[in-house]
């Protein structure tokens, strides 16, 4: 059965910085392609970003583009997002998911496997 934790988020001062975790059972993390997606109160979800599983080559959504960072652990069968200088509308619940293809996009309905969400709140 496959399964997906998030964890990390809360709540940080506009500026400020979180790391996001994205553990996995059930499947191998370095097999898979895993996007991270945000859904804000209102809005429908956005692609974040998103690592490859042969290469470890990442996207970024323009939002995000030079402030976030995607990595992932092999060993620890994790992924992470770092967030640097937070904006008030980074505020969103924030999922990973994880897909079998040969390349990584942004768009939620290619990844069948979801985590539940965690939730980043940037606010003073």
């Amino acid at each position: 059965q496959v399964q997906l934790v998030e964890s990390g988020g809360g709540l940080v001062q506009p500026g400020g910085s979180l790391r996001l975790s994205c553990a996995a059972s059930g499947i191998t993390l370095n097999s898979y392609n895993i996007g991270w997606f945000r859904q804000a109160p209102g809005k429908e979800r956005e692609g974040v970003s998103c690592i490859t599983s042969s290469y470890g080559s990442t996207y970024y959504g323009d939002s995000v583009k030079g402030r976030f960072t995607i990595s992932r652990d092999n060993a620890k069968n994790t992924v992470y997002l770092e967030m640097n200088r937070l904006k008030p509308e980074d505020t969103a619940v924030y999922y990973c998911a994880a897909v079998m293809t040969v390349f990584c996009g942004l768009d939620e309905y290619e990844y069948p496997y979801w985590g539940q969400g965690t939730q980043v709140t940037v606010s003073s």
